[in-house]
């Protein structure tokens, strides 16, 4: 996979065009990412014990993985994500750009 929870990633398509944002989920299999401040919906909550009043919530929806770059923290642009093997046989993201490694933050 190349987009990972905790990038920092750039929209590059549909109506959040050029917005970065975090992502903070990723579903592999569908192919989607949720990205902090992007792609808001409305849903319609029930009231609860937690929350009595029940109403409307605004919550980021996810998008697909192609309508984003991940942007490169060395190089700072965004940039495609390429992967290669180190001597020890371990598999590490690369930035097409300036052929950094990417770390993985938690």
């Amino acid at each position: 996979m190349k987009v990972l929870k905790n990038d920092m990633v750039l929209v590059i398509s549909g109506n959040y065009k050029g917005k970065k944002g975090k992502v903070l989920k990723v579903f592999p299999k569908q192919n989607r990412v949720i990205v902090e401040g992007v792609n808001f919906i409305k849903k319609h909550t029930r009231p609860t014990q937690n929350n009595p009043q029940g109403g409307i919530v605004e919550k980021e929806a996810s998008i697909n993985m192609s309508n984003v770059l991940v942007i490169c923290p060395k190089c700072n642009t965004p940039s495609r994500i390429g992967r290669k093997a180190l001597e020890d046989g371990k598999r590490v993201r690369i930035c097409k750009n300036c052929e950094e490694m990417l770390v993985v933050s938690s």
